[in-house]
């Protein structure tokens, strides 16, 4: 992803669109990314479902396992 294919998210619902969105696009189940990304498959299931509070560490995981940069503003 380029900084032209930058998107923003302002909710956490957007944000677990948006890491399901590319997941989806690069083909990978939930279950091999939450390995990739050592997080559980509760976790990833709760995130990409917009939950609210998570773990920063581990939303950091799992964004840089499928390539997407967090960018504060």
């Amino acid at each position: 992803m380029t900084d032209s294919d930058a998107r923003t998210a302002q909710t956490s619902v957007a944000l677990g669109a948006q890491i399901r969105e590319r997941r989806r696009a690069l083909g990978i189940s939930q279950e091999d990314l939450s390995e990739l990304a050592n997080v559980s498959l509760r976790f990833l299931g709760s995130l990409e479902r917009g939950k609210p509070t998570v773990r920063l560490s581990a939303l950091l995981a799992v964004c840089e396992a499928i390539g997407l940069k967090v960018t504060l503003t």
